[in-house]
């Protein structure tokens, strides 16, 4: 029996809710950037219901982190057994068994054929801060190359790699050194002039050969390329499929490591378990988070045994691979296996983006809709020929939609980002389309936007 949502019986944010949020404005971090103000009372599955009782459809899945929904009974039932156990016990300092399980399970599924090995923290910034040590290490070099627009956390050295939003590094310099930022191949938007995906692909490899390597930046300098398969903060960005293939033989060239951030991408959110398959190429260290510990803290940095040879107290974290969020991590692993939801992420984000495709058709506001299972970015514009970007306009259909009982946010400067749970059921799905198409209509009026 599927639920009746959306429901709105009062209107967001309701009495309930304005009181909580005058709570939180008195005692928590202003640094916290709340898309619109819904206070969760509880969340089952794909259903999201406020302090009010108003019953949402979520988009969003809490920022990629619910793969396999809210509360799912497998994972709860993994969970409580865990803390039957025992809560925690230093990973770093002992062993146990939940631990050592899920790394052996994170091997199987990571791509290569070499023997690997798996380090826990607590958060993908952790997970790429570890990266980027053992990369330094393992090479004896200090430059990084990251991507414009990519994000990778905001700690110091994660922070030095973002470059999604200036506001995350305003006010923080200096930040790492040796780290140098180049253009990411974006077909739609990129200072190339083009939108031929093969020809972004090249220039973009071009630029780092010619622009980086032969003008100030010795590639035997270079211990790491970091980069996400699919940008996520920077507005759900899919490269085209020549590029990481051709980002590896360069990086072979030269002895360089590359490092694929799937904090946001991975965990089967695009339909593979990580969203580098999709495009042929094996990276030599992956990060990992968000979906991994099925809503408990957990990141995870993945190598080969070659490179993961550092000493004993090289690195270290006292809460990483912590029991219950392994267990956890376990669980939903076993979810996504046992109901199919690899192929279910495919097939259902080939019919969405289909729909969104016709949407497009009617509704000049959308300038682009691109992704990889159910990780879709809708990029909002004032003008298609000019592809000046519709900030207020993606924020206004986000907060109308939220209005209405869909709990979806945007990303980049105008994306809406659609990435449900994997296991959402369809009726919701079209439910909150349809929703999703009325309020760019509403705001296509207003604005007196046209074809």
């Amino acid at each position: 029996m599927v639920e009746e949502v959306p429901k709105i019986v009062v209107e967001p944010p309701g009495p309930k809710a304005k009181k909580l949020l005058e709570r939180d404005s008195a005692v928590i971090s202003p640094s916290y950037v709340r898309f619109y103000p819904l206070v969760v009372d509880r969340a089952r599955g794909s259903v999201i219901v406020d302090v009010d009782g108003n019953k949402y459809v979520d988009l969003n899945s809490g920022l990629a982190v619910m793969n396999v929904g809210h509360n799912h009974p497998k994972v709860m039932e993994a969970v409580k057994k865990q803390l039957e156990r025992f809560v925690h016990y230093s990973n770093t300092d002992f062993y146990y068994d939940t631990s050592v399980m899920l790394a052996e399970k994170l091997v199987q599924i990571v791509p290569g054929e070499k023997r690997k090995k798996v380090y826990f923290g607590n958060s993908g910034t952790e997970a790429v801060e570890a990266s980027l040590k053992l990369a330094r290490w393992y090479t004896k070099r200090q430059y990084i190359i990251a991507f414009i627009g990519g994000f990778h956390g905001r700690t110091f050295g994660s922070l030095s790699l973002t470059s999604s939003k200036p506001v995350q590094r305003a006010g923080f310099s200096p930040l790492l050194p040796c780290v140098i930022h180049v253009p990411y191949p974006n077909p739609y938007r990129n200072p190339f002039g083009t939108k031929d995906p093969e020809e972004v692909s090249q220039r973009c490899l071009a630029y780092i050969e010619d622009y980086v390597f032969n003008k100030f930046v010795p590639p035997e300098e270079v211990a790491a390329i970091v980069f996400e398969p699919i940008q996520g903060e920077g507005g759900y960005v899919v490269p085209p499929d020549s590029f990481f293939p051709g980002l590896r033989k360069l990086a072979d060239q030269h002895g360089i490591l590359l490092i694929s951030d799937e904090v946001q991408a991975g965990m089967g959110r695009t339909g593979k378990w990580w969203a580098i398959e999709h495009f042929g190429m094996v990276p030599d260290i992956i990060t990992s988070a968000k979906a991994l510990g099925g809503g408990f803290p957990l990141g995870a940095m993945i190598s080969t045994e070659e490179i993961m040879s550092w000493p004993g107290g090289s690195h270290a974290s006292t809460f990483g691979g912590n029991p219950v969020s392994c267990a956890a991590s376990l669980a939903t692993i076993s979810v996504i296996e046992e109901e199919g939801l690899l192929e279910r992420a495919s097939k259902l984000g080939n019919e969405i983006m289909k729909r969104l495709k016709e949407m497009m058709e009617r509704h000049p506001l959308i300038g682009d809709v691109r992704g990889k299972g159910l990780m879709i970015g809708v990029e909002l514009v004032k003008n298609r020929r000019s592809g000046e970007p519709a900030k207020k306009e993606a924020s206004e259909v986000m907060l109308r939609s939220w209005k209405s009982g869909v709990a979806m946010i945007t990303a980049g400067v105008s994306s809406l980002r659609i990435a449900p749970p994997l296991n959402i059921p369809e009726e919701y799905v079209w439910k909150a389309l349809d929703i999703i198409e009325e309020k760019i209509g509403q705001v296509e009026r207003e604005k007196g936007i046209s074809n």
